[in-house]
């Protein structure tokens, strides 16, 4: 496993050195890369301009957002005909949502685990086209599960649409989306037949994207989102639909009628994506991937500090069970998690105990249901407040854990 040399990967996050503030709020919105942030200031300095146009600065502009369009689709191996770019992965989802048509009639299974992103859109989708809803909840527990298994039993031939996220930005848990995506699609042999063989799967990845590679054909979804702005980059997300599954066909366009309707962007673009934020692209990728090729040392890398981050914390409050309790997967094997991590503190509500925290510290993490409603009221069971969360990534160091574990002992203290 390589190790990361954090010294010299924080030294590629300005906001790091800029002050003396403790970033523990990434699955809200990571830093940004300053690469990253050369690149949106140059393109609105040098080639602000329309795209498409046959002049000089017009042929760079458009260079560079179609660079960001190759970018984006070879780093999670997709093509450039299945990718679209717009402002929010909660806006494309809710777009693609009024291109998928289905019959009066049909199934479509929903996660209640899930960000409102991904469940918002589908829930309406049933509405309008009068579909049978049918809720993915898992038992109410600490650490509620998206598995093949609990999905099984809902599935039909009448079934369409199922929806699931890849991690939570609550739980930390990582969802096998390769095997519901395989219980869904079956595995291409008569003895795994689908037992919904017309059904798409739709993932949301946005708490998961940050912390491992994402390879959509590996997977075997159909579509699938997440953003950019919490993978280090600009304030914009991609979509992808497959065309090999045919997902893509299925999706009409909300385009103009005499613009071409092939491609994902061209039916879902809605002139939503802005251009100096696409073309910000590469440099992510340059960061994460090394061109096309995944660079297996920086992403073993990132697991292992990772890995680190998680272990101390989640030790800490194993040591403490009368004081904490963890709500997502309590272990810190990095195959089924995450540094994304959730708890509850006895005695205390959950807001009260983040302000009571970070008074007087350089510590910043949040409390709340952060758009996991359903999740925190209906599986969680908890008040309006929700968790207290705690969210890393592999800029984070050991130390800086170490310290709001000293924080948090003293606020337990202060009561």
């Amino acid at each position: 496993m390589a190790i990361l040399d954090v010294t010299a990967t924080r030294a590629k996050f300005p906001a790091l050195g800029n002050s003396g503030q403790v970033y523990l709020d990434n699955a809200g919105g990571s830093q940004t890369l300053q690469p990253v942030i050369d690149s949106v200031r140059d393109y609105l300095t040098a080639t602000n301009v329309q795209l498409g146009a046959t002049y000089n600065v017009s042929e760079l502009s458009t260079k560079s957002y179609a660079e960001g369009f190759r970018a984006g689709a070879a780093y999670i191996n997709a093509s450039e005909d299945e990718i679209n770019f717009g402002s929010s992965t909660t806006q494309l989802f809710r777009n693609l949502s009024y291109a998928l048509e289905f019959e009066q009639g049909d199934d479509i299974v929903v996660s209640s685990v899930d960000h409102e992103a991904n469940i918002a859109p589908w829930v309406d989708l049933a509405r309008r086209q009068k579909l049978n809803l049918k809720w993915w909840t898992p038992e109410p527990s600490h650490n509620p599960r998206l598995t093949p298994e609990s999905l099984r039993p809902l599935l039909t031939e009448r079934t369409r649409l199922v929806t699931c996220t890849h991690t939570s930005n609550i739980l930390g848990t990582i969802t096998d989306v390769a095997a519901i995506a395989k219980l869904i699609h079956g595995d291409g042999t008569e003895s795994s037949s689908s037992p919904c063989p017309k059904a798409l799967l739709c993932v949301d990845a946005v708490a998961y994207a940050p912390h491992r590679q994402v390879d959509v054909k590996a997977l075997g979804v159909d579509f699938y989102a997440f953003s950019w702005y919490k993978v280090y980059g600009p304030h914009i997300a991609m979509l992808y639909a497959s065309a090999g599954s045919g997902a893509l066909a299925g999706v009409r366009s909300l385009g103009h009628f005499f613009n071409p309707h092939d491609t994902l962007s061209q039916k879902l673009g809605l002139a939503g994506a802005s251009y100096e934020l696409v073309q910000a692209v590469p440099r992510v990728v340059e960061y994460l991937a090394g061109g096309q090729e995944v660079n297996v040392g920086m992403w073993d890398g990132v697991v292992s500090q990772e890995h680190q981050l998680q272990k101390k914390f989640l030790d800490y409050f194993a040591s403490r069970p009368d004081v904490f309790t963890v709500y997502g997967e309590p272990s810190d094997n990095p195959k089924l998690r995450v540094p994304t991590i959730s708890f509850g503190v006895k005695g205390w509500d959950a807001k009260d105990f983040v302000e009571t925290a970070e008074k007087g510290t350089e510590f910043g993490f949040r409390w709340g249901h952060f758009y996991s409603k359903r999740l925190v009221d209906d599986v969680l069971r908890l008040g309006p407040n929700g968790v207290v969360r705690v969210s890393m990534v592999h800029y984070n160091t050991v130390e800086e854990v170490e310290g709001l574990i000293e924080v948090l002992n003293k606020t337990i203290q202060s009561k």
